[in-house]
């Protein structure tokens, strides 16, 4: 061997001995937030927190014209019972954790909630340096959940668990206390996540949270919730459901109404539903959701799934599987961290 090569496998080896290592380090002690009767919680995978079923998602937060009104949604999401407030380094040019960062920093509301972003680097440079941009916009010392965003190709496992890759750096925020648990998103293919999993398995790495498209449709194509789910359950991992609406192709549909695909949603064992919620209306019909929620039978279930079934068939309603219309860094490859193009 010379002496490149063997200083080369030195280097991930020492790499993938250091990510075990950290992989096994204390679990973070959960945090106790104020809960409504009106609204439902679960638990988090294996990590002992409690969480809102329902999560704000981050991106339509940061879409209102005036500051003011993305501050406003926060804080009456958060009156209302709502813990999860999902985001993301890279959402809107980072308006939407800069706003998320302003309506916690009023009155307490960063205490009452379990706070989550990602990031999308795949090396460890760039995933540190789009953290400290998140911190900062967030303004807050820690997050509670940090997730690796779009996990969408085969080989991004491979960037993030090589040597100087993200997880290093993740692994490495976590014992320093800027955050608390990792996970990871996606919304192309099951294969990606599992393999995603597998990878994670074979560096002895434990995530604590995955994040999927569920939804009244998913069944029938490509399946995160027949192929992904049962997996990262087994594996004690907290499923985070995405894509409820499919934006809002899924409803254009017209093969399933709003309250259905929220209930089909949280009949499903997730710890928490991510939605979109961008005015007041949309909230309002989330926390009614949430209210009027019983579990859907199984004939209610398949009654609903037989209903998209044609529809659902090729993924045209699916967008964010059969095209790029969702791929944020297909479309900007340096947030990758990485000068290859995706």
């Amino acid at each position: 061997m010379e002496r490149r090569d063997f200083l080369k496998s030195a280097t991930a080896a020492t790499a993938a001995i250091a990510t075990k290592a950290s992989a096994a380090a204390a679990t973070p002690a959960p945090t106790t937030r104020p809960q409504s009767p009106d609204m439902i919680y679960r638990q988090l995978g294996t990590t002992g927190e409690t969480v809102s079923a329902i999560g704000m998602g981050g991106f339509h937060l940061g879409k209102q014209k005036d500051p003011a009104e993305s501050i406003k949604l926060i804080h009456a999401g958060v009156d209302k019972g709502i813990t999860f407030l999902d985001n993301c380094w890279d959402y809107n040019d980072g308006i939407s954790e800069v706003r998320m960062g302003q309506a916690l920093k009023s009155s307490g509301y960063r205490q009452k909630v379990f706070l989550m972003s990602k990031m999308d680097g795949r090396t460890a440079d760039a995933y540190n340096k789009q953290l400290e941009e998140s911190l900062g916009r967030l303004q807050t010392d820690v997050i509670d959940l940090v997730q690796f965003h779009e996990i969408i190709r085969m080989e991004d496992p491979d960037r993030i668990f090589a040597a100087g890759g993200a997880i290093e750096a993740a692994v490495a925020a976590r014992q320093a206390g800027k955050i608390r648990y990792i996970g990871f998103t996606g919304h192309k293919d099951p294969a990606v996540h599992l393999r995603m999993l597998e990878t994670a398995q074979r560096h002895n790495f434990h995530f604590d949270t995955v994040q999927m498209p569920i939804n009244v449709m998913d069944a029938h194509f490509r399946s995160f919730t027949h192929e992904v789910m049962p997996v990262a359950i087994k594996q004690g991992i907290g499923v985070l459901a995405m894509k409820t609406f499919g934006d809002h192709f899924i409803l254009d549909s017209k093969t399933v109404q709003p309250m259905e695909a929220l209930h089909y949603g949280f009949t499903q064992p997730v710890s928490v539903l991510i939605t979109g919620i961008d005015n007041q209306q949309v909230l309002d019909q989330a926390l009614e959701a949430a209210r009027t929620f019983k579990p859907m039978s199984q004939a209610e279930v398949q009654s609903l799934l037989a209903r998209t079934k044609e529809a659902a068939s090729q993924g045209k309603y699916e967008l964010f599987k059969t095209s790029a219309h969702f791929d944020g860094t297909a479309q900007n490859p340096k947030w990758l961290g990485e000068t290859t193009t995706a």
